[in-house]
């Protein structure tokens, strides 16, 4: 048998050549190649939204939150009626820029419902606008959001109540104005955790702020707030933990889209309670909606006999 040199290159068969000069084989081979760069492109386009995509949708916010502080000027203004859709119109052109779909469950209390007092899981700044589309709120607010550029303005025009969270003695002064505004026939919202988590847990509910819906024998209505991804999964880039707002929303443009997931539990009667009995309910009813772990108790005296072990 001869011997085949060790550089000898194997020879291609003439028919293949042939075939592989037809114009039939290049398309395929080009239409195959092409086919798998649209493939990598859109499963890209799902994960990131592209360049392009999120300045659009920044210059878009800009336009809103400018014709926002044209509309705060006049907003005290207007009717209460008429407050209440501004608000609610602007939170959901915030959202619906930023392309986050909003999906309400639960019983919403509705604007004839009188001293409603609303208690949410706080994921994320987002969490403001996304109330705000459900129900028309005023708001509890820490006051350094008062000296932020912009935002400060928007929350002093639409009424938010601010609290000096280093100040245990503005507890009382706030409380006082909370059951004010809930005893004048105004909703009040509250995030109770008074910090965010990532939408993996919920925080401990904190009930010094809860002794105003009992002064004003309000009823307390828990809501759970969670952020999905486009794969259904929870989302962590919503969430506003230990960035900048700007890294923040530099995150939330960045994705294609987001679903925000509220409901409203049934409300809960603060008559014969106590604002730690409230508190733990609430937190009970949010941790049970969004079947998360409830959060352990500092001690045993706050966690009412009534409630399910865990």
């Amino acid at each position: 048998m001869d011997s085949i040199a060790p550089d000898a290159q194997p020879s291609i068969p003439s028919s293949v050549r042939q075939a592989c000069r037809r114009p039939a084989f290049q398309c395929r081979m080009l239409f195959e190649f092409n086919y798998n760069r649209i493939r990598w492109f859109t499963f890209n386009m799902k994960q990131i939204a592209p360049r392009y995509v999120r300045i659009i949708r920044l210059a878009r916010l800009i336009v809103h939150v400018i014709w926002g502080v044209l509309q705060a000027i006049v907003y005290p203004y207007c009717s209460r009626n008429r407050q209440q859709r501004m608000m609610q119109n602007w939170a959901a052109g915030i959202l619906k820029i930023l392309h986050i779909n909003l999906q309400c469950s639960g019983e919403i209390p509705e604007q004839q419902i009188k001293r409603a007092l609303l208690v949410a899981n706080h994921v994320s700044w987002l969490d403001i606008c996304v109330m705000m589309a459900a129900t028309p709120t005023q708001f509890v607010a820490k006051s350094e959001i008062k000296n932020w550029p912009v935002i400060g303005f928007l929350s002093k025009r639409i009424g938010t109540l601010f609290i000096e969270r280093s100040k245990r003695s503005d507890t009382l002064r706030i409380n006082r104005e909370i059951s004010n505004a809930l005893g004048s026939g105004e909703r009040v919202c509250i995030f109770p955790e008074a910090g965010t988590s990532d939408g993996t847990k919920i925080n401990h509910f904190h009930a010094s702020l809860l002794q105003s819906a009992i002064t004003a024998e309000a009823n307390l209505y828990p809501v759970a707030i969670r952020y999905l991804d486009y794969k259904g999964n929870i989302s962590r880039d919503a969430a506003y933990i230990d960035v900048s707002l700007v890294v923040s929303l530099q995150k939330i443009l960045k994705q294609p889209c987001i679903d925000a997931v509220v409901t409203f539990s049934d409300a809960i009667h603060t008559a014969g309670k106590n604002r730690r009995e409230l508190a733990r309910l609430a937190e009970h009813a949010v941790a049970n909606t969004l079947s998360l772990p409830l959060p352990l108790y500092h001690t045993e005296s706050e966690k009412p006999s009534y409630l399910p072990g865990g």
